[in-house]
């Protein structure tokens, strides 16, 4: 019988997956697998029960939002440990999964990692930190992690624009320095993301055509700060659009990012506040992870 190390995060999203929790224990067991269900407690527990009690499972399943995903990554690499993993996507925006094209019902997703078959996909390392999908600066970023739950849970993605439209009033932009594989970009910015995604906290959209999640590359999206509301409108409509080179956006694909800015500066880690440093190099570590989907 194969082992299996189950997490679930009883807080993410409307808490709909603990409703269906036997339900989906019972078709894991139906597949052989001798389940250990590990409850997380709270911010980083999932990272040191997964080095605590990944040994030796043959599958590490993990049911919560992109934080609870980010968590297992992060202890499965800081412990070098090579594991498959099944994601139940249970959050309120859930971009990794989006971008995947997993099913968001908790019921069906368990049936799906059972059934499928296993992908490689890259891992961005933050420092020491590792990420899934994004590190991410500027507007909208400090709205990933300061919206509250119970209203991420209400409004989903349109909490977080919420969040960010009340943001903008205070924003400040950052001058920042970034250094892709070689070529220097240098400007005032009003939001910038390092990414290994289509969707990013639900706002922006890549063009699936574009991002490749195991190709060994980031995408780079940086939008330069508005001088005049023209330029507003101009960013705006570029984003409906999905027009990401203009006057006022700069995509770069890229394997290695150096940042240069002010060390305070916020950032976020697949929506989990991450702190800053300067510089900081964020990195593509290719295939790192394997995903059943």
């Amino acid at each position: 019988m194969k082992k299996m190390l189950f997490l679930l995060n009883p807080c993410a999203g409307t808490k709909r997956a603990n409703k269906v929790l036997a339900e989906i224990l019972s078709i894991f067991n139906r597949a052989d697998f001798d389940v250990h269900t590990y409850i997380t407690a709270g911010p980083k527990d999932a990272i040191s029960a997964v080095k605590r009690l990944a040994p030796g499972m043959d599958m590490v399943v993990c049911c919560g939002g992109d934080g609870t995903f980010n968590e297992t990554v992060n202890g499965l690499m800081e412990a070098d440990l090579h594991i498959p993993i099944g994601y139940i996507p249970a959050g309120s925006t859930n971009d990794f999964a989006n971008s995947l094209h997993l099913s968001t019902d908790p019921v069906a997703a368990a049936k799906q990692i059972v059934s499928g078959h296993s992908e490689f996909f890259d891992v961005g390392k933050f420092g020491s930190r590792y990420f899934s999908y994004v590190a991410s600066f500027g507007a909208f970023t400090k709205a990933s992690y300061t919206t509250p739950q119970n209203v991420k849970n209400a409004l989903g993605h349109t909490a977080y624009m919420l969040e960010g439209i009340r943001e903008l009033s205070q924003i400040r932009k950052a001058h920042v320095q970034l250094v892709l594989d070689g070529e220097t970009l240098e400007d005032d910015y009003l939001f910038g993301a390092v990414c290994n995604s289509t969707s990013v906290g639900g706002i922006l959209t890549l063009d699936p055509n574009q991002v490749d999640m195991s190709d060994g590359m980031f995408e780079v999206l940086l939008v330069r700060a508005p001088r005049d509301l023209s330029e507003i409108a101009e960013c705006i409509a570029a984003v409906q659009k999905q027009q990401y080179n203009c006057r006022m956006m700069t995509f770069r694909s890229a394997k290695e990012v150096t940042v240069f800015a002010d060390a305070d500066m916020f950032w976020t880690l697949d929506g989990e506040k991450a702190n800053g440093n300067n510089p900081v190099t964020i990195v593509n570590l290719p295939h790192a992870i394997e995903l059943i989907k």
